[in-house]
């Protein structure tokens, strides 16, 4: 990764290959991706900064210090989809988070009261109802979002634009320290990277990729927002996007949006609903890795959307639920069904209409 000229489309296209991408260091002159190297990729390979390569390891070696790489089974599988995914992420925090049903809310960096207002509102909510927040930490709606979805006592998911060991903007960094104690910093940029104006745009489409749809709360026509929801509808996402006042500078790139398509949203529930096909795609993933890591057992799926009464762990985790309020905590010790797996059902029986989300992270039957 350090390597200069090795982006992500060409370490993905030598880690589909035979030997993976430490056949470059076995194979020499037979790995057909040694000759299609530059001359400096190739000099950094054979002779790479070892005092660098002792920093990442000392990091790596520290709590909650992660590096997902794409041939790994846990990396994120609605990202893995997307044109030119990261080939790997660096990761501060909880990386079960990234499994989870997320929902990306963005806007502008200058919001009025009333955005920030609304931001803070449909991320305490979804939150709330185990969604996680997934934003770009900068100022203005992503950081409003970061900080309503930790105050809501729900997960947050920043992605960054630089290393996940820089704090950027400087100003957040209570709200980054926040984030990485109870959510997950990640980034697809080496540890050390500076803020730099071309990784912003590539930020955006891990956020868009991460997650299951992208709520624009506020954004003026050239806002990079934008830009996250144009990959979002490259990627198959959906896109929500909050109308306001005509009269609103800030609300003319949500305006845009509506009328090439996005979905109009007046409540988180709006949301909600909207997200159901995602979801079964995500809780199908996470079943059949589960199935491949035999942390659950075999399961027979005819038909994408899953049926309590035929699928035996939606009937466990559905016999442990009442119509009382349990954390998810509890559920998941009484299940004894992976976290992940327990969020994704938890959610799709809430698309479905038979659960129901409580304050504090907990869930009835409806």
């Amino acid at each position: 990764m350090r390597a200069p000229g090795l982006g992500s489309t060409t370490l993905n296209e030598i880690a589909s290959q035979p030997g993976g991408l430490s056949g470059l260091f076995t194979s020499s002159g037979r790995n057909p991706y040694i000759r299609r190297l530059k001359p400096p990729a190739k000099e950094y390979l054979l002779n790479p900064d070892q005092a660098l390569l002792e920093q990442d390891l000392e990091w790596l070696d520290q709590p909650n210090h992660h590096l997902l790489t794409i041939d790994q089974q846990d990396y994120p599988a609605l990202l893995k989809k997307i044109p030119r995914p990261p080939a790997a992420l660096f990761i501060h925090g909880r990386p079960e988070l990234f499994w989870q049903a997320q929902l990306a809310i963005v806007g502008s960096r200058n919001p009025t009261a009333g955005g920030r207002d609304n931001a803070a509102a449909f991320s305490s909510h979804l939150a709330r109802h185990g969604l996680v927040i997934t934003s770009g930490l900068a100022d203005g709606i992503d950081s409003v979002a970061h900080q309503a979805a930790l105050d809501a006592g729900g997960n947050t998911i920043a992605v960054l634009g630089t290393g996940v060991d820089k704090i950027y903007p400087a100003r957040n960094r209570e709200l980054t320290n926040a984030i990485a104690a109870s959510g997950a910093l990640v980034s697809e940029f080496p540890l050390g990277t500076s803020a730099r104006a071309g990784h912003f745009p590539a930020r955006n489409r891990i956020i868009s990729g991460l997650s299951l749809g992208v709520l624009v709360v506020e954004a003026g026509i050239q806002s990079g927002s934008l830009i996250t929801a144009g990959q979002a509808t490259e990627q198959g996402r959906e896109v929500f996007a909050i109308p306001g006042s005509i009269h609103n500078p800030m609300a003319r790139g949500c305006h845009r949006l509506l009328k090439q398509g996005a979905k109009l949203v007046e409540t988180a529930d709006d949301i909600v609903q909207e997200l159901g096909s995602l979801a079964e795609e995500l809780a199908e993933s996470i079943k059949s890795v589960l199935n491949a890591n035999q942390q659950a057992r075999p399961v027979e799926v005819s038909t994408p959307t899953p049926n309590i009464s035929l699928d035996p762990d939606y009937q466990h985790l559905w016999s442990s639920l009442s119509f009382d309020p349990k954390p998810v905590d509890q559920l998941i010790e009484q299940t004894g069904l992976a976290a992940n797996a327990v969020s994704s059902m938890l959610l799709m029986l809430e698309l479905r209409g038979m659960v129901e989300a409580h304050q504090g992270g907990a869930f009835s039957r409806k």
